[in-house]
């Protein structure tokens, strides 16, 4: 009866014109749809057939079904490359109970892109975010919502992330040795529902996937153009079983590193306010000035404005564990660790101009309000160099059991460990120098805006000491400015517990259980501003007239580098060249000239408050009370879901209910400060110092409760075309680092900028309803079409709001009045509906090799930006974006090319700017429209060895965003092309 029911299923699966896979059982198809892998299958006496299992190994291989007695086991036949997986990805998404979106590898050792949201990106309704400086693609987006909306897992579990956030930098994830990506677009209650956008899995494989010895490796160097240096990439894989494969290991280990040159050009912020009408002629008279109700025209202008070269060493070293263990047949034991560690240090160096509202003169304004053109006197110039380094690393132990006590009974516990670790070296992680000229001879500077921010850059006027652009970088002139060091150190904890029991029959499966989450952050700086060593030397020295600054010796200055050209695509001349040192030279030098204690040192700041009397030659860095958060969160979870597949007027209808109980309960710990005073600095006006009361610990705890139901139904109208009707309600809670309970106010601040960072500990989670309609039509065997309307209704948005406010009735000394910081603070707020429709196509040209892969994503907004509300309300959901993606690729006889071009319209990245200060609350910052084109390809010398090569970004396309408007530049990136040769190895 066994054989029978066996051989029915598998001659039905032929039918419907799929891979010949042996979907037996309910639990078999639950994690197809679920965890992105093919199921294994149970083989009948005598018989071979190629089982999904077979097809699917390489990328994400489930453990092998106990095989009957007196059954002849052969080996299973493995289709790899190109082909093999876009059809095991077909047949995930086909045979999914929601909606599911898979890659899965091609071979081990051989994942499409070298990066995981690369590959995602390829995906219907997913796109990506680049890391500006390094040009890598770092986080994704799913169907407009990115960042913490997508929870990212590990084989099934959440991973920890030391960044504050909930979302995985991606280009943490060694994609090499990944057996495959699921996405989950509607929730799966057994496994999560804590993801508005969508839930990614990602597959590690193990070694009772395929029992027997194999053996990976791969080596590879890459160039980005503009960096000239090769540099390697090197891994390996080992997996066996033993005694009679009741135990079996698996070890792999990757080492990459990326080099990458990039230039900058950037403006820090576009704040929003009111100048004087006066302010659009040469002069004001104090009068003018002095008029309280004098500010009428309105109008954004550039904070700060500079260039910079970054030069990135990404280092990444990842390994990987599995130990299995089957002491009885229906038992498996599994333990595994994953650990990755990486180690990024960016070297930069430029120049920043600081521009302050209220000495604008000669304003131009366009019919926006954008200032297009203005000149300030005695403008300040600095040039800056800094080194920016970071690791992070995490560890995730796991320990599974599952328990098939009969065909019908089964049990899994699971409970894992994971920390991440944000410099867990405790050593200094930013140190920037800033030097320049100003005052007495500084120049009537200005900036001209003569275009859109996808292809002009902002053009600096009237530029050199006293206006002599032939003199733009004389070092004879330039003297010490500032000296920023910072420390940051963050620790995220999570521990879970899973436990799950379930039940099948035919037609019919039942799974219900529950799950404790707890995570536990912690983070904490020390710089150079609370102690106010930052200010040591500040005031440019003797040539520019200050009380305050040295002269810096013409020796620490190691070069120029000419910004001609600097900015492939883009109009706008730059100052000539950008001069090249190094900020630990520029410390060194200041800590040499002694102790200003001990001796007197002409331009020491003896009067900068803590930093005249304390300061003794070394830049120490002292802890920062107002960046102490500790945050804990618990979640208990119960669970049930319902699978019934019935058919209904002869055609197979299968429905899947689900709920899911969700009680969080969040403890928020931290120091708040108050200012009591504001200092004006004596060497150097344009800086301010905040002194702060005495530390206070404050504590809060809050909780919430969430029913999150879920239904699937999937009804194949015919053996190709099926058709799919989801509801589900999710949640997404804030990231833990917004959670803190106290208002942070910075010690070391500027002229006209104060700011400040409100807590919010009482964040509701983001809530929404979700509803998916889909066709799907499977015409032949490696080729679908799809079409899927989603609508997603979210309250309880989170907002960041800006305003200006007194706190603690403290006076500016730089205005005589109270002080104006302007406060950043989260709150819930509104409610907004996103819809959109996803247009899917993949075709192969029968037997010819030639084949593509295409989608369109629109999408749409009830709650669209409006630019022209200028109310500290103003709303709008970010992400939003229409997107299409298409690769079109050849494989056959061992040879495999591909081109993928990916397309993103404009879109509102996020609330906020690097400086904040408008009057008109978070000012919006905007990605402009991208395209980027790769192209892959490799040849199978043999069947265990492979050459491959890889060119990303061929066009040497920029990232670029803008603020409110769209000639409102604030960064672009060009980060090159970057390519790749290697070769694979598999026994």
């Amino acid at each position: 009866m066994k054989e029978a029911q066996l051989n029915n299923q598998t001659n039905e699966t032929s039918r419907r014109g799929v891979s010949k896979a042996a979907l037996v059982g309910a639990s078999s198809l639950l994690t197809l749809a679920l965890c992105g892998a093919a199921s294994a299958a149970e083989r009948g006496g005598g018989e071979t057939i190629v089982t999904a299992a077979a097809i699917a190994a390489p990328a994400a291989e489930q453990a092998q079904e106990p095989q009957p007695g007196g059954a002849t086991v052969v080996d299973e036949v493995l289709v790899t490359g190109l082909r093999g997986s876009l059809q095991r990805n077909l047949d995930i998404k086909r045979n999914a109970e929601g909606v599911v979106d898979a890659i899965s590898a091609e071979d081990i050792g051989k994942f499409p892109d070298s990066n995981v949201a690369a590959s995602l990106q390829r995906l219907p309704g997913v796109s990506i975010q680049r890391a500006g400086p390094r040009g890598e693609p770092q986080g994704i987006t799913v169907r407009g919502f990115s960042g913490d909306f997508n929870e990212t897992l590990y084989d099934g579990r959440r991973i920890s992330t030391a960044t504050g956030g909930r979302s995985v930098d991606f280009s943490t994830v060694g994609a090499d040795f990944v057996g495959g990506l699921s996405v989950l677009k509607t929730p799966d209650v057994s496994l999560s529902s804590s993801s508005i956008g969508a839930t990614i899995n990602v597959q590690f494989p193990k070694p009772f996937d395929r029992p027997g010895r194999r053996m990976a490796f791969t080596a590879s160097g890459s160039v980005q153009d503009d960096a000239g240096k090769v540099v390697p990439t090197v891994g390996a894989l080992f997996s066996d079983t033993f005694a009679d494969d009741k135990f079996g290991v698996l070890v792999d280990a990757m080492y990459t590193r990326h080099d990458t040159q990039t230039n900058r050009v950037f403006v820090s912020g576009w704040p929003g306010g009111y100048y004087r009408p006066c302010q659009l002629t040469p002069s004001c008279t104090d009068a003018q000035l002095n008029d309280p109700a004098g500010k009428t025209v309105l109008g954004w202008f550039e904070q700060q404005s500079g260039a910079t070269q970054v030069y990135t060493k990404d280092e990444r070293v990842d390994g990987r564990i599995a130990l299995q263990w089957s002491p009885t047949e229906g038992v498996t034991v599994t333990l595994d660790d994953n650990y990755s560690r990486q180690n990024v240090r960016a070297d930069n160096f430029g120049y920043g101009i600081w521009f302050n509202q209220d000495n604008l003169r000669n304003v131009k304004l366009d019919q926006n309000g954008t200032t297009v053109d203005f000149t300030q006197a005695g403008s300040q110039t600095d040039f800056t160099a800094g080194t920016d380094h970071n690791i992070l690393q995490t560890n995730q132990t796991g320990l599974n059991l599952k328990w098939d006590v009969s065909e019908n009974l089964k049990f899994e516990a699971d409970a894992s460990y994971a920390k991440s670790w944000l410099n867990p070296d405790g050593g200094v992680s930013s140190d920037n120098a800033d030097v320049g000229y100003g005052f007495g001879i500084g120049p009537s500077l200005g900036i001209s805006i003569g275009g859109d921010s996808k292809n002009t850059l902002p053009v600096l006027h009237s530029y050199g000491p006293n206006g002599d652009a032939a003199r733009w970088a004389d070092t004879s002139v330039i003297g010490s400015h500032v000296t920023v060091r910072q420390a940051q150190e963050n620790t995220d904890v999570v521990k879970q517990l899973r436990f799950a029991g379930s039940w099948e029959q035919e037609g019919f499966r039942i799974k219900a259980g529950g799950s404790y989450m707890e995570d536990h952050y912690q983070i904490q700086q020390s710089n150079t501003f609370v102690n106010n060593y930052w200010q040591a030397y500040p005031g440019y020295g003797p040539a520019s007239g200050a009380n305050g600054g040295v002269m810096i010796p013409a020796s620490l200055f190691t070069g120029k580098v000419s910004t001609k050209n600097f900015i492939p695509g883009f109009d706008g001349a730059l100052p000539p060249y950008l001069l090249k040192f190094d900020a630990h030279a520029y410390q060194q030098y200041l800590t040499s000239l002694g102790n200003p204690q001990t001796q007197n040192i002409p331009g020491f700041n003896y009067g900068g408050g803590t930093v005249g009397t304390q300061f003794t030659g070394a830049f120490d860095l002292a802890l920062d009370n107002g960046s102490i958060r500790d945050i804990t969160e618990k979640t208990w979870s119960l669970f049930v879901r319902a699978n019934f597949d019935v058919d209904v007027a002869g055609m197979p209808f299968h429905f899947n209910a689900g709920v899911r109980e969700e009680n969080t309960h969040v403890t928020a710990n931290g120091f708040g400060q108050l200012p009591t005073e504001i200092r004006r600095n004596t060497g150097d006006p344009t800086l301010l110092t905040v002194v702060l009361s005495d530390p206070q610990a404050v504590s809060t705890k809050s909780n919430y409760s969430y029913l999150l139901p879920s239904i699937d139904m999937k009804l194949e109208l015919t053996d190709s075309i099926h058709l799919r009707l989801d509801a589900s309600r999710t949640l997404t809670r804030p990231g833990l680092n917004l959670l803190t309970p106290v208002l942070s106010v910075g010690t070391g601040q500027r002229v006209g900028a104060l700011t400040g960072s409100g807590g919010s500990p009482a964040l509701k989670p983001y809530l929404a309803d979700n509803f998916d309609a889909a066709v799907e039509w499977y015409y032949q065997p490696n080729s679908y079409a799809s079409i899927n309307f989603f609508i997603k209704d979210v309250s309880n948005f989170i907002v960041g709001g800006t305003q200006r406010q007194t706190i603690n009735g403290v006076i500016d000394p730089s205005t005589g009045q109270a002080a104006l910081f302007s406060v950043t603070q989260q709150v819930n707020g509104p409610e907004a509906t996103v819809r959109g429709v996803e247009l899917a196509w993949q075709h192969v040209f029968g037997d010819s090799g030639f084949g593509f892969n295409g989608n369109v994503t629109l999408v749409d907004t009830n709650k669209p930006y409006d630019r022209t509300d200028i109310s500290q309300s103003g709303f709008a959901i970010t992400g939003l974006a229409d997107s299409a993606n298409l690769v079109a690729f050849y494989d056959k006889n061992g040879f495999e090319a591909r081109f993928a071009v990916n397309y993103r319209k404009e879109y509102l990245r996020a609330f906020g700017q690097n400086q904040n200060t408008g009057a008109f609350g978070s000012e919006p910052t905007f990605e402009n429209p991208s395209l980027q084109i790769d192209f892959s390809t490799s040849y199978a010398l043999t069947k265990q060895v492979n050459l491959f090569f890889e060119a990303l970004n061929l066009t040497n396309e920029t990232q670029s965003t803008h603020g409110r408007f769209d000639n409102q530049l604030l960064d672009v990136f060009a980060y090159g092309r970057r390519y790749t040769a290697g070769a694979r190895f598999r026994f």
